[in-house]
């Protein structure tokens, strides 16, 4: 410990020393001129952006049409609006320098500042690409630290320093640098996983030649190796062994096993589902009092879209347990039951083409299918009947279909005087009872 200590205060000395030397040669009368030309330029920035910051905004209030990410290049681009115009006035004065002088010493300062500022900008700009805040924050600081070590010739000495913070548990030892190391490794690897996947699910998505479940499934898959690679190749960054995390990862299986058996059960039901490609995204399904077409398949839930808007998350395990109608499974064509009924005074040879004509006059009716109607019994008021008949788009609804035939039922029976019968009841008044004798007293 007493080691360590005197290690660490020798390279603090170190630090401090070279911290002094760089500070006495800014001193210099050749550098405050600069440090002068650098702190107008900053206030020159600060001016020009608070001037131009809601002009800009107005300018970007006009503008009509634009997508998503323009606008966020443009949101983007208004935050940052001040170190850009930092940096062109500093660079600019980098020029004029070189023109006045040749002598690089005479600009030393500005160009420092000017590649420093530069590259903080360049940093901010290219960690947007990681929408995990933290993991943008951990990447972003750790980013303009090094390249601020890197400029000043510090990284060694600060790279040692850290190293000397660790902790050491058998042959395995974890450093304050290798956990840094590690967090902007890993965030630089998760943002590289996640657009590698994007960009692989565009592709797979826009393959025909792959069932929709499939490309589910592959897609899935992806995502498990990468972000799974990522996450292994930062513990190797940190030097973590990994031959142990076998048998960490056997204790956590069991555990997993008997605490999270309907969790494991949905995961495994859903590699199932997307292997047998019982149902897939744009099914039309029913299940229970829910109908309604896949909008997208989990890994625990299955995702289904009513037509009065309502999104049912529907565990996987309900899929493969439960009975499931697919109106869309091996192809769209279903057949839709009607029932009505008729007045016993009406011919039901006459009845039954009418009613197969009404019902082929709906536009969402097939017409190269035959719809049929037969007589299902003799009911108290009325002929009762069934009319059968054909669609082939059921995701766009059942009820609305049912309606316009049985509107076009109504007006076909209107115009050929069919009537519909509805229950009658006749109540008959029984004439007062005759009054008993009295008995005798």
């Amino acid at each position: 410990m007493d080691l360590l200590d005197a290690q660490t205060m020798r390279t603090l000395d170190e630090i401090l020393s070279q911290l002094q030397i760089f500070a006495g040669s800014m001193l210099l009368p050749t550098r405050l001129w600069q440090f002068a030309i650098i702190a107008v330029a900053f206030a020159i920035a600060h001016l020009v952006a608070h001037w131009a910051s809601p002009r800009f905004d107005d300018w970007v209030r006009r503008q009509k049409g634009l997508r998503p990410w323009q606008l966020r290049a443009l949101v983007l681009l208004r935050k940052r609006f001040r170190g850009i115009v930092f940096v062109m006035l500093t660079w600019s004065a980098v020029l004029v320098l070189q023109q006045i002088s040749p002598f690089p010493s005479r600009r030393f300062i500005v160009v420092f500042a000017a590649t420093l500022a530069t590259a903080w900008i360049l940093v901010g700009l290219l960690a947007r690409i990681i929408r995990n805040r933290f993991l943008r924050r951990i990447v972003t600081w750790g980013a303009w630290t090094y390249v601020t070590l890197y400029y000043l010739g510090l990284t060694e000495t600060v790279g040692a320093f850290l190293d000397r913070f660790a902790i050491e548990l058998g042959g395995f030892r974890l450093s304050a640098l290798a956990v840094l190391k590690a967090l902007v490794l890993t965030g630089v690897l998760f943002t590289g996983a996640r657009l590698m996947t994007q960009r692989a699910a565009t592709q797979i998505r826009s393959n025909e030649d792959i069932s929709p479940s499939m490309r589910v499934l592959v897609v899935k898959f992806l995502q498990v190796l990468l972000y799974g690679a990522a996450f292994f190749i930062g513990l190797k960054a940190v030097g973590f062994d990994l031959t142990g995390l076998a048998v960490l990862s056997g204790a956590i299986g069991v555990g997993l096993g008997f605490g999270l058996q309907k969790v494991v059960s949905n995961l495994v039901s859903g590699i199932i589902i997307l292997l047998d490609k019982s149902v897939k995204p744009g099914d039309v399904i029913s299940l229970g009092d829910t109908f309604g077409w896949i909008e997208s398949l989990g890994a625990r839930y299955v995702s289904v879209v009513t037509r009065d808007g309502k999104e049912y998350l529907i565990p996987n395990e309900d899929l493969i347990t439960g009975q499931v109608v697919n109106w869309s499974h091996s192809n769209e064509f279903v057949r839709i039951d009607l029932f009505f009924g008729t007045s016993y005074h009406d011919d039901p040879h006459k009845v039954r083409p009418l009613a197969i004509e009404a019902a082929k006059s709906v536009n969402r009716v097939l017409k190269d299918r035959p719809a049929v109607c037969h007589i299902v019994g003799f009911g108290d008021s009325s002929v009762d009947y069934i009319l059968r008949f054909w669609i082939t788009d059921p995701a766009d609804g059942l009820t609305n279909v049912r309606g316009a035939v049985y509107l076009a039922l109504w007006d076909a029976f209107r115009a050929n005087g069919i009537s519909i019968p509805f229950p009658q009841r006749e109540v008959r008044l029984l004439p007062d009872a005759p009054p008993t004798a009295k008995a005798n007293d």
